[in-house]
């Protein structure tokens, strides 16, 4: 049978996970094994973060929305259904941004949403 050389492949990967554990505390940043394994750790909460990024945002979005409609007299299901009905279209985000930033903006949407109501209710 013929040898495999692979030359020096083994040396990059071992640098590779101890670059990216730089920084690290303990055998963790200095030894390859330890290394490794805290670097593979680190990558799976990261990959999870990402997605809990977008969980969270929309949570606090959603609870900046739902205490300008209350104090607009409609609750947070009340006024985005009343967005709806009357055919406003803007997202969570916008609309969170909208109830810090801009209250004057934000009320006129929440009576545009009353009124798409009332007519709604009416019919």
């Amino acid at each position: 049978m013929a040898r495999v050389k692979r030359g020096n492949r083994r040396l990059q990967r071992r640098k590779k996970y101890l670059r990216m554990a730089k920084g690290y505390w303990g055998a963790k940043g200095r030894l390859h094994r330890y290394a490794k394994e805290a670097v593979e750790r680190a990558l799976t909460f990261s990959y999870i973060g990402r997605k809990r990024k977008k969980r969270d945002f929309r949570r606090l979005w959603i609870i900046r929305i739902n205490a300008a409609a209350r104090l607009n007299g409609l609750n947070y299901s009340q006024f985005m259904h009343g967005l709806k009905l009357a055919d406003v279209r803007l997202n969570r985000k916008m609309l969170a941004d909208l109830a810090v930033n801009d209250e004057a903006a934000f009320a006129e949407l929440a009576n545009m949403a009353k009124e798409a109501l009332k007519t709604h209710q009416a019919a």
